[in-house]
């Protein structure tokens, strides 16, 4: 009993870590509302890719606050996703333990 149990642990733990080296493949796009910024991460919060439309680099103030708020936004979702897709992976893996329900 005790082996199966760190086999199916082992086994869980190598789908975790496929599934983070997966998430370097996942790209989410936001953008600001006016589209003038886009900011490409992927879903283990990595920024890809930062676009920015000519005349936004008129306006230093404003640049500085869309690159805050789109990538915070951008951040935000791929941590979402990031987590929901890991956790999804772990609890599918984990032995029915009595007192070990953490990822339920």
């Amino acid at each position: 009993m005790f082996g199966d149990m760190m086999g199916k642990l082992k086994e869980t733990q190598q789908k975790v870590e496929e599934t983070k080296k997966r998430m370097d493949t996942v790209l989410i796009d936001e953008q600001s509302s006016d589209g003038l910024l886009k900011v490409t991460v992927t879903a283990s919060r990595k920024i890809k890719n930062i676009a920015i439309a000519k005349e936004l680099l008129e306006d230093k103030e404003q640049l500085e606050d869309y690159l805050v708020l789109v990538t915070n936004n951008a951040l935000s979702k791929a941590e979402g996703i990031y987590d929901t897709e890991v956790a999804a992976v772990a609890k599918n893996g984990m032995p029915n333990i009595p007192g070990m329900d953490m990822f339920k």
